[in-house]
């Protein structure tokens, strides 16, 4: 039977079982499009790994003698569009059958779904074989239940699958070193100079310019750095293992304005574009573990561990259970506009600035510079959900919609009134000051919340508490905060929200 399977240019998983034979009546196809550069404005470094990837990944298929038909964004049959381009090659190759795998984005799973129903001929999905969960299990996990509690979820992940487990207790006696993972990184353990892979896409950034695709952030050189094949991600991993696990788990929640990377893995493009499972990963830092025991503290394995089958695992499973309703979701009924400076990094407040020039010289921050720098601001400063969703999709290598929109619209903005997260996650300066050195050298004093000089977080953040009092003040974990709101002098509070005022209405001033 003469079939079309197509490959969407985050399933580029080499060991999936669709490629242990190789039925010479099956051709697979992958398509550049301007519907998926276009349908939000990405960094030009994310738009460059993903066509690099898919290059790859098509002559590694070809390479093993696949039949394969790839489209690259200014091939004469392109059409630009997923549907108009399966059509096109059904009728072309006499398909009888179209098979793909399941999309891990809502909307291009709504597309495929509704092409599959106005097909005269057979059709089939399959699983992506990447994740350790199915896409619905997250959500008959918890079903009945009033919470949908991570923690809940890992433990039951550790022992489902039998990692970090003696027995039926967690291995070293916890379940969770997150208190571990909160140190700042004062220069004390060296950072080994990072892997940077020599890819040449000279010739894709000439058709992304030649094209003229709207994008955001900087490419200065010919060559994109992250992986873009199984190999290199499996390199990647290794360097990882031999070099920053044993300090990862210390530092992941560290930041510093000489450090873009600190012991981060730089593997989560490699992941969500599937070149590598999570299994993979995890089984790999776990046998090196148990050979170097005696040097790297199980707290160190345990963190990032927990990164992957506890919280990646988690909120994709929260994307399926929640969409499509999730994506509007405005529960503090936040309206703002994003500022300017997200775009530039332009702004005199040296975490923002750091954080933000960092996005935009390499299509990456880590969990904490996204949920405490940026995504902080943009909740004090109560701006709309949408607008911090599209940046935040568009703007790092790794994003893509089943991961970004739970960590943005749930966890970083509260916006689904504590369906992810308990309670927002909102500081004060202290918090960066606590974590990084981005204080030290800023044009703002961290400790005063009143005066030209005053950190905007301090103001920005009672200023919250006071507009949302009526939305959170029957939190129990914003109980403490509440109570230190109302033993604040009156008039100093009006003064505060004076200036939280200020900085809301004019962002690009500060």
């Amino acid at each position: 039977m003469k079939t079309l399977r197509l490959i969407l240019g985050d399933q580029l998983n080499s060991k999936h079982s669709r490629y242990k034979t190789n039925d010479k009546n099956v051709v697979y196809c992958l398509f550049e499009m301007r519907q998926e550069t276009d349908y939000v404005t990405h960094h030009i470094q994310k738009i460059i790994g993903f066509f690099a990837a898919m290059r790859a990944f098509s002559n590694h298929l070809k390479t093993n003698n696949f039949k394969v038909v790839y489209y690259k964004l200014d091939d004469k049959d392109n059409t630009q569009d997923l549907v108009k381009n399966l059509k096109q090659l059904i009728k072309k190759h006499d398909i009888e059958k179209f098979e793909y795998q399941l999309p891990d984005e809502y909307r291009v799973d709504q597309q495929l779904s509704e092409f599959c129903k106005s097909l005269d001929i057979e059709s089939e999905v399959f699983s992506t074989e990447h994740f350790y969960t199915e896409r619905n299990d997250l959500k008959n996990f918890f079903k009945g239940k009033k919470q949908y509690l991570m923690e809940n979820f890992y433990r039951d992940m550790r022992k489902k699958h039998d990692i970090l487990m003696a027995g039926n207790q967690p291995e070293g006696g916890k379940w969770n070193y997150d208190k571990s993972n909160r140190n700042k990184w004062k220069g004390e353990h060296n950072i080994p100079t990072y892997k940077y892979f020599k890819n040449d896409v000279s010739n894709i950034v000439e058709l992304i310019k030649k094209s003229d695709i709207k994008t955001i952030g900087k490419f200065d050189t010919k060559t994109f750095s992250y992986p873009i094949t199984r190999a290199q991600a499996l390199d990647q991993l290794k360097y990882f293992c031999e070099e920053l696990l044993i300090h990862f788990g210390d530092y992941q929640d560290a930041m510093h304005t000489d450090e873009v990377y600190l012991f981060h893995s730089r593997l989560s493009f490699a992941m969500n574009i599937k070149l590598i499972s999570a299994k993979n990963i995890v089984d790999t830092v776990l046998n090196y573990w148990r050979k170097h025991g005696n040097n790297i503290d199980i707290s160190q394995v345990e963190g990032f561990i927990r990164q992957i089958i506890g919280w990646r695992e988690y909120m994709r499973g929260m994307y399926w259970a929640l969409m499509p309703d999730y994506k509007t979701e405005n529960h503090l009924e936040n309206t703002n506009k994003l500022p300017e400076f997200y775009w530039t990094g332009n702004t005199k407040m040296n975490c923002l600035k750091n954080a933000i020039t960092n996005s935009l010289d390499n299509g990456y921050a880590h969990h904490i510079q996204r949920l405490m720098v940026t995504g902080n601001f943009a909740l004090l400063a109560q701006i709309n959900p949408e607008d911090v969703d599209a940046w935040y999709l568009g703007i790092y290598v790794d994003a893509l919609e089943w991961v970004q929109l739970p960590n943005t619209r749930g966890m970083s903005q509260f916006a689904d009134g504590g369906k992810i997260a308990t309670k927002p996650y909102v500081s004060s300066g202290s918090y960066i000051n606590k974590m990084s050195n981005y204080c030290d050298n800023c044009h703002y004093d961290k400790k005063e919340k009143l005066g030209n000089k005053a950190c905007p977080f301090n103001s920005l953040y009672w200023n919250f508490l006071d507009d949302k009092r009526s939305i959170l003040g029957n939190n129990r974990r914003m109980g403490m905060m509440y109570s230190l709101l109302d033993k604040m002098d009156k008039d100093q509070l009006v003064n505060i929200k004076k200036r939280a005022q200020s900085i809301i209405e004019n962002p690009d001033n500060y």
